[in-house]
């Protein structure tokens, strides 16, 4: 009996983690499909800032970005493949700056203090705001990390990717919003 316990208790965990790798290694849309953000305008947020803000404020806004393509990375420390995948949005937030992109860090589901000292210590650029309680990840249907959110300079949402977003992809949306 224990036996058969063990072989169906490692088949659910292995059937799970194949579920899982799309999500963290693919860059696939979120749940499999399209996310149902995709199309509608983006949600408002106010955030303070942890790291790279503008002077003198303290906090940052989506509307702070009116007409502007905007990427939203939402992020942990914990979280391997956010860690690996920053040095991919950093690249392409230094590389479409002067085309008026601005991407915004969103480190959520953290502890305070962490997110600031994290971007600064791995030389990220863009701003980075702290969502603590979770409220922004929680309008935006994020439910797994990384997850990348394009918004068009309409401010409508063009696409949600959950998982580690290759170069590529991501810059090929970014070409899309603007």
């Amino acid at each position: 009996m224990q036996t058969r316990t063990g072989t169906f208790l490692l088949v659910v965990v292995f059937v799970g983690g194949l579920a899982v790798i799309p999500r963290i290694f693919g860059g696939g849309l979120v749940s499999l499909g399209q996310s149902p953000l995709v199309g509608k305008p983006a949600p408002a947020f106010s955030l303070p800032v942890v790291a790279n803000g503008a002077p003198g404020k303290s906090t940052i806004a989506l509307a702070d970005f009116k007409g502007s393509p905007v990427v939203l990375d939402f992020w942990a420390t914990w979280c391997g493949p956010c860690k690996a995948e920053a040095p991919i949005v950093n690249a392409i937030a230094n590389r479409f700056h002067d085309q008026g992109l601005a991407v915004v860090g969103i480190n959520t589901s953290d502890r305070a203090g962490v997110g600031g000292p994290w971007a600064t210590a791995h030389h990220l650029t863009y701003p980075i705001a702290f969502d603590e309680g979770s409220e922004a990840a929680g309008e935006y249907n994020v439910t797994g990390m990384p997850t990348l959110v394009v918004i068009s300079r309409t401010g409508e949402i063009i696409a949600v990717r959950e998982g580690v977003t290759d170069a590529d992809e991501l810059e090929s949306l970014v070409r899309k919003a603007l």
